[in-house]
């Protein structure tokens, strides 16, 4: 039997890492405290039935190191023993994969924990600024991404570590502020009413800024999936997939501004997340970097806090194995998220 305990005491090694998002699954193993981290195929969790399998047949059947530890990054809340991922019917079952995998013990982390913890260390090399401002070093720093859904977690250096601050501010409400905006919310798909930003922030989101966009115009849509309408914008084949890219920057623009201002985070904002990779080729950036500064009464503020994008396709597991070495050096309460074999087995 499994129990829980919290604190930072050294992990031990070989520590398996994974991310694992609504549609995509990474996974590695670190070796030693030195080694660079052992890279595996990336996994459609469609897949496979549970993450246990998935790690089996993916990561144990492909190689002979046997992981004693693991740190896994999961997108949704980790509350209990029964961990349920927002955008993936998985369900993670530390108990269960400590026995079912060999494994000594288990930490499980939001996703945008992951991604806080990889921008505490992440080079100059993976990432790219947007517009001016300066890096406070020492100050609180946020990141957000859209991906399948759409991630946010805050950054804070206190008594020499870093302290990562997950929570679910991809749901903070999103609202209208232009004339063009006004014309398009009535036709967004809601939930119970309420447009959040992760309805349009997010792949599905895309999809339902298109629609909205081509139900202004009296248009029939006639691409179905976001791969599509970037793909679409990027080419320059379809006018209303141009005008919801075109808005997605300016949404996430005024949504990262709003981050910055929660966080206070001079110490810089990061965008990641793969949707916005897609569209960096005609991202307008000027025009995104005044949608993020455009906060009165502080718009000043704004705009001395950088903004960078995420180039580092795989900042999640950097962030892990970050974390994995040297767990010391970070602030990060695991009581009620580290599982422990019983003794013995």
């Amino acid at each position: 039997m499994a129990e829980r305990r919290g604190g930072n005491d050294a992990l031990n090694f070989p520590i398996l890492i994974g991310d694992i998002g609504g549609t995509n699954a990474r996974f590695a193993i670190l070796v030693d405290a030195y080694a660079e981290p052992k890279m595996f195929p990336v996994v459609q969790t469609a897949d496979f039935e549970t993450i246990d399998e998935a790690i089996q047949a993916s990561v144990l059947d492909k190689t002979s190191i046997q992981p004693q530890s693991a740190v896994l990054a999961v997108a949704g809340p980790v509350d209990g023993d029964e961990i349920d991922l927002t955008n993936c019917p998985w369900v993670v079952r530390p108990r269960q994969m400590l026995a079912g995998l060999g494994l000594g013990e288990i930490i499980v982390l939001n996703d945008f924990e992951a991604q806080a913890l990889a921008i505490s260390s992440l080079p100059a090399t993976a990432r790219t600024q947007i517009g001016g401002g300066t890096v406070h070093e020492g100050a609180s720093r946020a990141v957000l991404g859209p991906g399948t859904g759409l991630g946010v977690a805050g950054l804070v250096r206190a008594r020499g570590m870093w302290i990562p601050v997950a929570g679910e501010g991809g749901h903070i409400d999103l609202g209208p502020r232009t004339p063009r905006d006004l014309s398009i919310w009535p036709h967004l798909k809601t939930i119970e009413g309420r447009v959040s930003a992760e309805q349009i922030l997010c792949g599905r989101g895309l999809v339902n800024l298109y629609q909205a966009i081509a139900a202004v115009n009296g248009t029939d849509p006639q691409l179905a999936t976001p791969a599509e309408i970037t793909d679409a914008a990027v080419n320059r084949r379809d006018a209303a997939a141009g005008e919801a890219v075109d808005l997605f920057a300016t949404y996430l623009g005024r949504v990262a501004g709003d981050i910055a201002l929660i966080f206070m985070a001079r110490g810089g904002v990061f965008i990641g997340g793969g949707i916005f990779q897609r569209i960096i080729p005609i991202l307008k950036a000027d025009e995104f970097r005044a949608a993020f500064e455009d906060k009165a009464p502080h718009s000043a503020l704004l705009r001395d806090i950088p903004l960078y994008v995420v180039t580092e396709p795989l900042a999640a597991l950097a962030g892990l194995a970050t974390f994995a070495r040297t767990p010391r050096f970070f602030g990060l309460e695991t009581t009620g998220r580290h599982w422990l074999a019983a003794p013995g087995t």
